[in-house]
């Protein structure tokens, strides 16, 4: 799925959120839900608006790199800016890759890597001990530099193979309890949406927002 250019100059930046990712599967997720809580806001990516540096990831937290990311894309753009830091914790590898999981085999973004290196690690792990959970946050920062963050989780394990065909990273092996028999990446997207660590995050910031209102 391509990402067209958009002229920053066309954008209402009272009505405008930029996404903090180059990933388009990514910001239809993230504007699928998060357009609930803002009706009348136009969603763009920041790889849209031009060629921006990747901040460098410094926090050891999903929160703390979450609101980096954010942070620096208001500091390019000027807009609100919303980014999400997300990952896979493994029970029985002591939480890891976490923080790490996009760049859990050394390069960014490698997902065959990723979880090659994932089914090496576990190998010898039995089924029972191979629980997991993908984590979320979002953190959404103004223009102003006011934050607010949303947190969430999706329980599941490990699977043994990867299956199906939507999603992205590590979908192809992690089941969520919420669809027994399922691998993430054999959800639609509307059903994933339903269940996901990242819907849950953005349903907790909208729920945020709306105490706002």
């Amino acid at each position: 799925m391509a990402l067209e250019k958009i002229d920053p100059s066309t954008l209402d930046p009272a009505a405008t959120i930029v996404v903090a990712t180059g990933n388009a599967h990514k910001l239809v997720e993230i504007e699928a839900i998060l357009s609930e809580a803002l009706p009348g806001t136009r969603f763009v990516a920041l790889g849209q608006l031009g060629d921006f540096d990747d901040p460098e990831e410094t926090g050891t937290t999903f929160a703390e790199n979450a609101l980096i990311k954010a942070h620096a894309a208001v500091a390019e753009t000027g807009l609100a800016a919303v980014a999400d830091d997300s990952g896979l914790v493994v029970d029985a590898l002591d939480g890891a890759p976490g923080v790490y999981s996009a760049r859990y085999a050394g390069v960014h973004g490698d997902d065959a890597a990723n979880n090659a290196k994932l089914m090496c690690e576990l190998a010898d792990v039995p089924e029972a001990e191979r629980t997991a959970r993908f984590m979320s946050v979002v953190a959404l920062v103004r223009a102003d530099g006011t934050e607010l963050t949303g947190t969430g989780a999706c329980e599941g394990h490990v699977g043994f193979e990867g299956r199906g065909e939507y999603g992205f990273g590590y979908d192809p092996f992690f089941l969520p309890n919420d669809t027994p028999g399922k691998t993430m990446a054999e959800l639609t997207p509307e059903e994933k949406n339903a269940i996901s660590h990242r819907s849950h995050a953005l349903k907790d910031l909208c729920s945020k927002l709306a105490d706002e209102a």
